[in-house]
Order: structure tokens, then C-alpha cells, then sequence
């Protein structure tokens, strides 16, 4: 890590610009002095040995001898961070429980941007405990994939709609029929995500626009059973085209798919 990127990491947990700088600058020049630290941060001297008293007062410097200043050792001073910052969550998600009132009804929110809407996914998905419905393009399974194959592991089921030609990788998984007519007609790449059905993504990364695109995230009850339900009938559209459409019969897989997807409600 730079010692700029260090110093502005620093500014972010607390520190002031000058306390940064001047802890940053002794944490790789020790011992040194005042006139020394100045040079090294940048900071004047007529400034540095308020800095100085400022850090040292806090634990953050010692003085080891007459104008001689060495750092907290910075190991030293990630675990006081990590304790003082998990103190005061603590303390923050306690305050929130007891001034949250609960409302009677959950919000249709928004997130926006493809990298946000990814990241979100990847926390509902490592989130998930019992099952995952989700429905998404090739594009988005390249960041997904891992973490579904990560929550299979640890038991939770995953009931997977590809809109695209790729590997089975998955015991409840078909590839949606008609993915590419669905991609010209709506303009751009659906996601669907359902956890737990507890939680849900729905939109439309729009081609062309996806880091401007805004898809729902929501606990509401009625959207999530809504769209669960709508992932669920999508199953039965790869049954239907596959057996009237292509003119195939279900294969033992198929079969043993669309009899847990008709109970799985």
C-alpha cells in the first residue's frame, strides 16, 4: 500500500489529514524527530508538534526521549480500530433495534448500476440458507457461478434458469429456450434472484446502459412470492417447448425436475 493510500485509509477511520500524514510518515521513518517528521509528511513545523501532542495524547505516538517520537505499532493499532469500530456497530445496531419501529409494509427499492446490482447478488446468494431461485444470462453467471456453487455445497438448494447455451452444473438447472428472442424483444438482460423467499433482485440490465440500468431489491412478501412463482413457471415453459415445440420426450432428468418443481411450492 502507498503511504498517500495508506494516509487517505487512515482519514477514513478517523484520523485528521495532519494525524494521518504524521503517523503514516514516523510508521516509516522511526525514530525521528519533529523537523524530521515535517520533511517526511510535509506538514510545517510550525504544525507537526501540535500534531505530535495531538497523537501522542491519543496512544497513537510515544515519546521515547526528549523529541523523539516513535508510532504505535501499526498491528498494535489495527486491532485498537477493530475493537473500538466493532464496539461502537455493537452499540449502533442495539440503538437502531430499540428506535426502529418495524413497517407494516416492506419498500420496493432500487439499485442501480450493474456492479452494485452484481454485488448485492453476491450477498444474498452467500446469505442464502435454504433455497435460491434464479434466472440470469451467461454475463452474470460469470460473477455468480462460484457463489452458487458455494451455497450448493452447504445445502442449499438452487433452482437455476440459464438464458443461454452452457454447462449443467446444477441438479435443478434447464437453459430457458428462447433466451436470445427474449434479449432483442425486452432490450436488454433480466435478472431474477430469489432467496429464502425472504428477499429478491428483479430487472432488466438495458444493453447498452447497464451501469445506468435500476433493478428492484426487496423483502416485500407479495413481489417476492410473486416472482418466485414466475421462476417456477418458467420450468414448465422449458417442459412445454421441449415437448411441443421440439417434439422430444422428457428424459429421466427432466422428469425428476419437473416433479420437484410441481411440489415446490
Amino acid at each position: 500500500m502507498t503511504t498517500q493510500l495508506y494516509s487517505g485509509k487512515l482519514t477514513e477511520l478517523g484520523f485528521s489529514n495532519y494525524e494521518a500524514s504524521c503517523y503514516t510518515a514516523l510508521v516509516s521513518h522511526h525514530p525521528a524527530n519533529g523537523s524530521q517528521l515535517s520533511k517526511h509528511s510535509g506538514i510545517a513545523r510550525s504544525r507537526i508538534y501540535d500534531v505530535l501532542r495531538n497523537l501522542t495524547r491519543k496512544g497513537l505516538v510515544f515519546e521515547i526521549e526528549q523529541g523523539l517520537y516513535v508510532p504505535l505499532p501499526a498491528e498494535e493499532l489495527q486491532k485498537r480500530l477493530r475493537s473500538r469500530f466493532e464496539t461502537n456497530l455493537n452499540e449502533l445496531e442495539n440503538e437502531f433495534q430499540a428506535e426502529s419501529r418495524k413497517p407494516n409494509y416492506d419498500y420496493l427499492l432500487s439499485i442501480k448500476g450493474y456492479n452494485n446490482v452484481m454485488a448485492k447478488a453476491k450477498e444474498l446468494i452467500r446469505s442464502a440458507k435454504q433455497e435460491i431461485y434464479i434466472r440470469m444470462f451467461p454475463d452474470e453467471a460469470i460473477h455468480l457461478d462460484t457463489d452458487l456453487g458455494k451455497a450448493s455445497k452447504r445445502g442449499v438448494g438452487v433452482r437455476y434458469i440459464m438464458m443461454g447455451d452452457v454447462h449443467v452444473i446444477h441438479e435443478i438447472q434447464v437453459i430457458h429456450p428462447h433466451s436470445e428472442g427474449l434479449l432483442n424483444k425486452i432490450g436488454g438482460k433480466s435478472f431474477d434472484l430469489i432467496v429464502d423467499k425472504h428477499e429478491a433482485i428483479a430487472g432488466i440490465f438495458e444493453t447498452g446502459k447497464e451501469e445506468e440500468s435500476s433493478l428492484i431489491w426487496t423483502r416485500n412478501r407479495w413481489f417476492v412470492i410473486a416472482n418466485r412463482d414466475s421462476l417456477r413457471h418458467d420450468f414448465y415453459h422449458y417442459f412445454l417447448d421441449k415437448l411441443y415445440e421440439s417434439g422430444e420426450s422428457l428424459n429421466p432428468r427432466d422428469k425428476m425436475i419437473y416433479a420437484f418443481i410441481k411440489s415446490d411450492d
